[in-house]
């Protein structure tokens, strides 16, 4: 149990929270929420014990094991999948003393350490490093790499899968999915889901959030406070909160009101002086509620475009690709006035390529590329971030871009992203990524494009960011193209979706929900031909009558295991439900009254019962899914 009494947390004079008092337990999934900078990251490094708190106290029992992602940018020279290995340390310090039990010949000390290996799946560990790496993206070959080889985003992904990696009780995660695709957020989302140990996970991404966390933990005012349920519950609770909150608040501005109008009218009178007094201490004693408020600072919206030629771009039979290697053959692609186009595919199969050729970044090694002649193109993507002008300021970028532009005219509308006072002549270096990417999407924004090409816009950008980008780009005259992992984003702003896959661009019949199930039937095929690899590792091709065949025997010989397992996952969903159930129960405050003693201490018992039962049922679940993994 992680333990919050009264914690107050600080940067410089600014305070990030007060008061915040609640309690994590084990097993659960808590999503925490918040602007850019509300403390969420803070209260995550107060957790790891590099930051302590201000006020109050934060305790959790000891030597619980406390796995987060690296922020640092590894540069070694070890194989991507030992680096992944060393997140489990308790494997990596038994294999060292194993192997100084072997140099000094001690037999039952290499006894002992090969039973401890066996205990902790020591053995199956290379297996669990390597699904893991997959599931992330990286292929066979590249798990071989050294870690110093690869990309910067692809090295925050070892550092994810080394997190991982790690046989935690508690797993910190801060914006996992920034560096992920669609592909691989899914896979993540589907690998939490069986975490067994307490998750604190930040996170801009609805979908995610929602799947995932069954507490959100919101930090907003200046308060800390936890709702039980995902994030849509959240939404909802926090909805009815503030209206009753706002209803309250206007009842005592009605009730203030009032009061002050008999003492305006009668303190001056001897006979109504004394109750005039009285009043006055009321107002005094009066615990003023604050006037509720959940307005975004962002407020921005795209201008119609001036002119609306049709098509506005046009790929014909362009190969895409660099140098002498072509990723994506006879692309042909026009795109209209107002479409609305979402790209999906796994990492590397050319989606990014394909935007940097629609926006002219990329040349075609063959084909031609025809764009209207009033195209007036929006291109964001995360290298952007890196082509400001860091020593100037918010202001400067756009004095650049519009010389007209009074400085009035361009401080409003900066304010619209959250740019004001002093913010606006800072200088760009020191700026957080999301307040970068709010400025590179603020100078898109301003030059009124017709057609907008989007590479992962909601990296970095809190929740509130992400909705109001969603409402603007659902209000946007023009056309869209769009690469993103944000399913809420993809479903809100898009009504076409386009397949990049083994090297060709294809209209995807279906939703998200479909993709996702298909991206499952390309794991099992993947699964069964590799099992039908021969001992020089050439894969055997097997017939479609026999691979059925095959299949078929396989799911007769599995069908008990496979009945027990449906019947454990049921037994789990069964008592999640339970569960939420009762702390929806525990929630409300009106349990906790004189008068319900008797329904609090059944539903608590009812609790204990239904969390020992959901426990055994989850082990079970475990135990048979093993039995799985061994017998496939």
């Amino acid at each position: 149990m992680l333990n919050f009494r009264n914690i107050t947390l600080r940067r410089g004079a600014r305070v990030l929270f007060s008061n915040a008092t609640f309690s994590l337990h084990n097993g659960q999934k808590i999503g925490f929420t918040g602007a850019n900078g509300a403390g969420k990251s803070s209260l995550f490094a107060m957790v790891r014990g590099e930051l302590h708190a201000d006020e109050g106290d934060f305790s959790m029992p000891p030597n619980l094991a406390v796995a987060h992602v690296a922020q640092e940018m590894p540069a070694v020279e070890c194989r991507a999948l030992d680096y992944v290995m060393d997140g489990d340390v308790e494997l990596r310090q038994l294999e060292a003393q194993l192997k100084e039990a072997e140099q000094s010949h001690d037999g039952l000390k290499q006894a002992e350490l090969h039973a401890a290996l066996d205990v902790i799946g020591g053995y199956s560990a290379a297996s669990r490093a390597a699904r893991l790496l997959d599931g992330l993206g990286f292929t066979a070959p590249k798990m071989q790499q050294a870690v110093n080889s690869f990309s910067g985003g692809w090295r925050m992904r070892l550092n994810l899968a080394q997190a991982l990696m790690c046989r935690s009780d508690v797993l910190l995660l801060d914006e996992p999915t920034n560096h992920l695709d669609l592909d691989a957020v899914l896979w993540l989302q589907e690998w939490l889901g069986y975490y067994t140990g307490t998750l604190l996970l930040i996170s801009h991404d609805r979908d995610f959030l929602d799947t995932i966390t069954d507490h959100i933990v919101n930090i907003e005012q200046g308060r800390a406070d936890i709702y039980t349920g995902n994030y849509s519950d959240f939404e909802r609770m926090r909805a009815e909160k503030l209206a009753q909150q706002q209803t309250a608040y206007q009842k005592q501005q009605r009730e203030i009101a009032h009061i002050q109008s008999f003492v305006t009218r009668f303190k001056a009178q001897a006979t109504k002086a004394r109750q005039a007094q009285s009043r006055i201490k009321a107002l005094e004693r009066m615990e003023l509620i604050a006037m509720a408020h959940v307005d975004s600072p962002f407020n921005f919206v795209f201008p119609a475009p001036k002119k609306m030629p049709n098509p506005l771009l046009t790929l014909d039979e362009v190969s895409i690709g660099y140098s002498d290697k072509i990723i994506l053959p006879n692309v042909s692609l026009r795109i209209a006035a107002g479409d609305r186009i979402g790209l999906l595919g796994s990492n590397g199969a050319g989606k990014s390529s394909l935007l940097k050729t629609l926006a002219g970044e990329l040349t075609p090694l063959l084909g031609e590329r025809r764009e209207a002649e009033t195209l007036n193109m929006g291109y964001f993507a995360q290298h952007q971030l890196e082509q400001l002008h860091l020593d100037e300021s918010p202001l400067w970028h756009f004095q650049q871009i519009d010389k007209q532009a009074t400085e009035k005219e361009l401080r409003n509308f900066l304010g619209g992203f959250d740019f004001c006072g002093d913010k606006v002549v800072d200088i760009v270096k020191p700026f957080s990524g999301g307040e970068k990417a709010r400025l590179v999407l603020a100078l898109l924004v301003y030059q009124n494009p017709n057609l907008l090409l989007l590479d992962e816009p909601t990296n970095h950008l809190d929740l509130d960011m992400c909705h109001a980008l969603s409402v603007a780009l659902q209000d946007f005259q023009g056309a869209i193209v769009v690469v993103s992992h944000d399913r809420h984003l993809l479903r809100s702003v898009t009504d076409t979706l386009l397949l990049v896959s083994h090297g060709k661009v294809v209209p995807f019949d279906g939703d998200l929900d479909d993709y996702r199930a298909l991206l499952n039937d390309q794991k099992r095929q993947n699964e069964s031909i590799a099992n039908t690899q021969d001992t020089n590792n050439k894969i055997e091709v097997v017939s479609r009558k026999d691979q059925r065949k095959l299949d078929a025997e396989r799911r007769q010989k599995q069908k008990p295991l496979l009945d027990a397992l449906k019947k454990a996952e049921s037994a789990v969903e069964k008592y999640h439900a339970k569960q939420r159930e009762l702390e929806l129960q525990l929630a409300q405050s009106d349990i906790y009254a004189d008068s319900e003693k008797e329904r609090l201490r059944d539903v608590l018992e009812r609790k204990i019962h239904v969390d020992k039962a959901l426990d055994e049922a989850e082990q079970t679940w475990m135990a048979l899914q093993e039995q799985m993994d061994i017998g496939n």
